[in-house]
C-alpha cells in the first residue's frame, strides 16, 4: 500500500524518528539477555507481575493454598455434572480461556495452542469435565487461519469453541459456571482456579467463583484444561493417560518451532487482514441499524439504565474558588496493599446482592439482564454503586466482611460503602480513603477515580500510588497524599475511626508537605505530615479547578 508507506514516512520524518539504515546507532543503554534462562512461565494467583516458572507451579501452589488462602493442601467434594461424577478439589481449573487480550494477535501461539489440542486429540485426551473452556480471539483473522490449518476441529474437540470476538473472560465476562460446580465451590469454600491467556488477573476480576487466577500462553491454557488442576508439575508429571493407560506428558503434546512455522507460513496471509479490515469503519448490520437523531447534542433518556447524564458539572461556576482545608473528614475505607483499580471499580459481573443490583432491579431490569459494570459505564448511578464493590475487597473498618462494606460512623452500623458514602454526603461530612502500597495499580480505569469522587471522598492517603490512578484522582478533583517514608496508617496508630482535618490551602505547591490533624475517639489529638502528590503546577491548577473536566470547560467558556 503505497499510500500507507508514504504516510508512515511523512509521520516519522516529522517526528524526527526517520533514520538511515546504514548509520551506526548509538544507544544510551543496552540490555543483554541470556536466552538459556528463558523458560515457560505463568503469573498469579492475584497479580500479573507475580511470575511463576512452569517447573515451580506445583510447589508455588502448595505454598499459596496454605499461606495466601489459609486452606489445607487437600480438600475435596464429590460433584456431579453433565453425566460425570468427580471430586472437585482446591486448585482445580474451572475456567480455561483463550482470550482476546494480547496473545491472540500472535499467530505462533494460537497455532501452538491448536497443535497441542491436535496432539491431545490424537492421544485420546480432552478437557476435564469440570473445566469451562472458551475461545475468544480479538480478530476474525484468527479463526480464518485456524480453519485453514484444520486446527479449529482440534480445539473444539478439547472444548475450545468460538464464543465471540473481543473482551470476554479476561474482563470478567466468562458467564456463570455450571450450577453444580458453582454450588460446590461456594458451599465448601473451595479455592478454584482459572488459567487464561489474558493480561490481568486481579482479585474478583475473572469470576466471582474463582479466587486464584493464572495468566498463561494459549498452548498452556489448553494443557491445563486437560490436566484439570494447577496442583501438578507439567514438566515432570503426566498430563493424563491415553486409552491404553499409557502416561502422556506435556512434552509429548508440545509442538516444535518448525511445526508452528510451517502452518503459520502456509495459512496466515496478508489478504486475510486486508479483507477483514477493509470495511471495519462501516460497522455491522446491527450497528448501522441503530436509530440516531442526527443532532449535535445527545438527547438524554431519563429511563435508560445504560446512559445517564453524569453530575460532574453540577453547580459549576465560571469563578475558580480557592483551595480550602478539608475539615472533620471520616474514613470511608481503610485498605491494605496492592489495591487495584479492579478492587475500586470492578468491570465484570454485577453481584446479585450488591447496591448496583438493587438499583437495576428497582428500574425493572431482571438479574439475567444485569450485564456487567463495564457495559454500564455510561450510567453513573450504577458505577457509583459499584465503587469498592469488588467481591474481594477487604475493608479494615468492617472486619469479617468481604465485598464493599464499611462502618458508617453516622450510625455506628456496618453498611455498604455506597450507602455509607451517601449518608455522609447527606450529612455534609467529607470522607477520605486510607491505603497502603501500590494503591490504584492495574488497568487505567477512569471510573476508579470518578466513583471515588461521587462517593464523597475528598482525599486518598496511602503509602504509594500507581502513576496513572494518581493522575486520574487529580483529574476528578480528589487530593492524593502519601505518608512520609517509613510511615503508614498502622505505624501512626490509625484504625480508621478517627476524624481527620487536612490542612491544604490555596498556597499549595507541587509535592509540598501537608499536615493532617487527627482527633481520636478517646478525645486525644495528634497530627502527621504527608506529601502532596500534586506533582506539577499543571496538576495544582487541575485540583484548584476541581478536576480536569472543570478546567477544560472553564477554558472553553473564556
Amino acid at each position: 500500500d503505497e499510500a500507507l508507506v508514504e504516510t508512515v514516512e511523512m509521520y516519522y520524518r516529522e517526528q524526527g524518528m526517520w533514520r538511515d539504515d546504514a548509520a551506526d546507532i548509538l544507544y544510551s543503554s543496552t540490555l543483554e539477555l541470556d536466552l538459556s534462562t528463558v523458560e515457560p512461565s505463568l503469573a498469579g494467583p492475584k497479580r500479573p507481575q507475580d511470575r511463576i516458572a512452569l517447573s515451580s507451579m506445583k510447589r508455588q501452589w502448595e505454598h499459596d493454598i496454605v499461606q495466601t488462602f489459609g486452606k489445607p493442601t487437600s480438600e475435596s467434594v464429590t460433584t456431579t455434572y453433565d453425566d460425570h461424577t468427580f471430586d472437585l478439589e482446591h486448585g482445580d481449573v474451572v475456567i480455561a480461556a483463550i482470550t482476546s487480550c494480547t496473545n491472540t494477535s500472535n499467530p505462533a501461539v494460537m497455532v501452538g495452542a491448536g497443535l497441542v489440542a491436535r496432539k491431545a486429540r490424537e492421544r485420546g485426551l480432552t478437557r476435564k469435565p469440570w473445566v469451562k473452556t472458551s475461545l475468544a480471539p480479538g480478530s476474525k483473522v484468527v479463526t480464518e487461519y485456524l480453519d485453514a490449518a484444520g486446527l479449529t476441529e482440534d480445539l473444539e474437540a478439547c472444548g475450545f469453541y468460538l464464543v465471540g470476538y473481543g473482551c470476554t473472560t479476561c474482563i470478567g465476562n466468562s458467564g456463570p459456571l455450571p450450577e453444580p460446580i458453582s454450588a460446590a465451590i461456594n458451599t465448601h469454600d473451595l479455592v478454584a482456579t482459572s488459567v487464561l491467556s489474558g493480561n490481568l488477573n486481579f482479585e474478583g476480576r475473572i469470576s466471582q467463583d474463582v479466587k486464584a487466577n493464572y495468566l498463561a500462553s494459549p498452548p498452556l491454557v489448553v494443557a491445563y484444561s486437560i490436566a484439570g488442576t494447577v496442583d501438578i508439575d507439567l514438566t515432570t508429571e503426566p498430563i493424563g493417560q491415553d486409552p491404553a493407560g499409557n502416561d502422556v506428558f506435556l512434552a509429548d503434546l508440545w509442538p516444535s518451532q518448525s511445526e508452528i512455522d510451517d502452518i503459520v507460513s502456509s495459512t496466515v496471509t496478508r489478504d486475510q487482514f486486508s479483507t477483514e479490515y477493509a470495511s471495519v469503519f462501516e460497522g455491522s448490520e446491527e450497528w448501522r441499524a441503530i436509530e440516531t437523531t442526527g443532532e449535535a447534542l445527545y438527547d438524554w433518556n431519563p429511563t435508560s439504565t445504560y446512559v445517564q447524564e453524569p453530575p460532574f458539572f453540577d453547580g459549576l461556576t465560571r469563578e475558580v474558588k480557592p483551595i480550602m482545608p478539608i475539615h472533620n473528614a471520616r474514613v470511608l475505607a481503610k485498605l491494605g496493599d496492592s489495591i487495584t483499580t479492579d478492587h475500586i471499580s470492578p468491570a465484570g459481573a454485577i453481584a446479585h446482592n450488591s447496591p448496583a443490583a438493587d438499583y437495576l432491579t428497582g428500574h425493572g431490569v431482571e438479574p439475567a439482564m444485569f450485564n456487567s459494570y463495564g457495559s454500564r459505564r455510561g450510567n453513573d448511578r450504577v458505577m457509583t454503586r459499584g465503587t469498592f464493590a469488588n467481591i474481594r475487597v477487604k475493608n479494615h473498618l468492617a472486619p469479617g466482611t468481604e465485598g464493599g462494606y464499611t462502618t458508617d460512623f453516622t450510625s455506628g452500623e456496618v453498611e455498604t460503602i455506597f450507602d455509607a458514602g451517601m449518608n455522609y454526603r447527606a450529612a455534609g461530612i467529607p470522607t477520605i480513603v486510607l491505603g497502603g502500597k501500590d494503591y490504584g495499580m492495574g488497568s487505567s480505569r477512569d471510573w476508579a477515580a470518578k466513583g471515588t469522587l461521587l462517593l464523597g471522598a475528598r482525599a486518598v492517603i496511602v503509602e504509594s500510588f500507581e502513576r496513572i490512578h494518581r493522575s486520574n484522582l487529580i483529574g476528578m478533583g480528589v487530593l492524593p497524599l502519601t505518608f512520609k517514608e517509613g510511615e503508614n496508617a498502622d505505624t501512626l496508630g490509625l484504625d480508621g475511626r478517627e476524624v481527620f482535618s487536612i490542612l491544604v490551602d490555596d498556597a499549595v505547591e507541587p509535592r509540598s508537605d501537608i499536615e493532617v490533624k487527627v482527633a481520636r475517639p478517646d478525645g486525644s489529638e495528634s497530627s502527621f505530615w504527608t506529601t502532596c502528590r500534586l506533582d506539577t503546577p499543571v496538576e495544582v491548577d487541575y485540583y484548584r479547578n476541581g478536576g480536569i473536566l472543570h478546567t477544560v470547560l472553564r477554558r472553553m467558556a473564556e
